[in-house]
């Protein structure tokens, strides 16, 4: 008789099933929107912010993106739903600088950073 206890892969499989009931909506058809799904990751290097964003079924014209030199708002409209959140950036950035991509699915921004700290003359 198995004990299924020492099942080395039981925790993965019963992970597994739990994410794939969390995609589902409550009539149990898998939610095509946006929200807790969307994975928006930042990365930041000496001179530049990065901030990448998994947005399927955008199209490009939807995607409005606005920078005030701290945040970026993202906003995207899908078939079925409306997206938009605030991404507090790791440092300060020059909002001019902005270069975006959107290829497949997948939306990038870069940012060149500013220094924080200003000398002052006398």
């Amino acid at each position: 008789m198995r004990d299924d206890r020492d099942d080395p892969f039981g925790d993965i499989f019963d992970e597994i099933e739990r994410m794939m009931n969390g995609m589902a909506g409550p009539d149990g058809a898998a939610d095509a929107g946006f929200g807790s799904e969307t994975h928006v990751s930042t990365y930041e290097s000496d001179d530049e912010v990065r901030v990448v964003a998994d947005l399927p079924g955008v199209d490009k014209e939807s995607i409005d993106l606005k920078c005030d030199g701290e945040t970026l708002t993202l906003a995207a409209n899908g078939e079925t739903r409306q997206y938009e959140e605030r991404v507090r950036l790791p440092t300060r950035v020059d909002e001019h600088s902005a270069d975006a991509s959107y290829n497949n699915g997948v939306l990038q921004v870069t940012f060149d950073a500013v220094d924080d700290s200003a000398s002052i003359d006398l």
